[in-house]
């Protein structure tokens, strides 16, 4: 009974997580009959009624949260003490789940985790690419790299690395229209605007020693794409100006197929980090990794574009 059990409260937890029951039966393997009839089981062995389920909405009842309360709890003590058995083993092996932006995580973390796993040949990798701030609890992910600090005090975050945005622009988008000398200047260009779940990001801050200006694009007049890596190929391309990190401008901006605009004007961001969630025990494998990317950062952080605000 008891792996049952476990196993029904897995179900439950996922469902919650995903407030979707056919979702959290496909991350277990079961059809939509099966999790339903699980779930079923569930709640007439506890005698409560654990969602208000409709056609389009899965909503826990206050019953349900308490429960969900206390199965987190107990299923995040079993998974801890697996890890720290493994721990024990010293074994660096088996499934890193990562989560990165996608311009980052094709053009430099993907080259960085060859040479990781060449030398863990006994790790696999779970690697997801979105543009949007991934939820570590739904996607299930070890570790994510952002490139802001989280606000969400259930996660703990590493600072990897210096970090700021910087304005890009290819030479023959420059020859065309120009290189804008200030801020107020940008109302006459062309623009690249990545849109994430959350909206479009097309406020821009700018400062320089004591003063401060924002410029919002309109737009109806930009290109748009939810893929970080598309926007650097516009911008390649001559499309327009785009705003990057300047990790994911830095190789352009050497090669020359970028410029970066307005340097001292950029404001000063926080920093890359590695993120992680706070409750969760950091298993040999996830600890190996982030101390490798640790020492990659500050390898690559040395060969940056000299701007002042990214080295602070």
């Amino acid at each position: 009974m008891a792996t049952d059990r476990l196993g029904d409260m897995r179900l439950f937890t996922s469902a919650a997580t995903f407030g979707s029951l056919s979702a959290a039966g496909r991350k277990l393997g079961l059809s939509p009959a099966a999790a339903s009839a699980r779930l079923a089981k569930l709640e007439a062995a506890l005698q409560t009624r654990l969602f208000v389920r409709t056609t389009r909405q899965l909503r826990l009842t206050d019953e349900g949260r308490v429960y969900l309360s206390h199965c987190l709890v107990a299923l995040q003590a079993i998974d801890d003490g697996e890890a720290a058995l493994q721990a024990g083993c010293a074994a660096i092996r088996g499934k890193i789940r990562l989560s990165a932006s996608t311009d980052f995580g094709l053009h430099k973390l993907s080259p960085w985790l060859d040479e990781f796993t060449t030398r863990y040949p006994e790790v696999r990798l779970a690697l997801t690419l979105t543009d949007s701030l991934s939820n570590l609890v739904q996607d299930d992910v070890d570790l994510a790299i952002r490139f802001s600090e989280p606000e969400d005090g259930a996660l703990v975050a590493r600072r990897l690395a210096p970090m700021c945005r910087v304005l890009c622009a290819s030479p023959d988008y420059l020859a065309r229209y120009g290189e804008p000398s200030d801020p107020e200047a940008l109302s006459a260009h062309q623009f690249i605007v990545l849109v994430t779940a959350s909206g479009p990001l097309n406020e821009f801050h700018f400062r320089k020693d004591e003063a401060a200006w924002q410029f919002t694009v309109p737009m109806a007049q930009a290109w748009e794409t939810n893929d970080g890596t598309l926007a650097r190929r516009w911008a390649l391309d001559g499309r327009g100006i785009v705003r990057k990190t300047l990790w994911d401008a830095a190789d352009d901006v050497r090669a020359g197929r970028l410029k970066i605009l307005l340097p001292d004007y950029i404001a000063k961001a926080p920093g890359v980090y590695a993120v992680r969630h706070r409750t969760r025990y950091m298993v040999p494998r996830v600890r190996a990794l982030l101390d490798f990317l640790i020492d990659r950062f500050a390898q690559e952080s040395a060969a940056l574009p000299d701007i002042g605000t990214c080295r602070e």
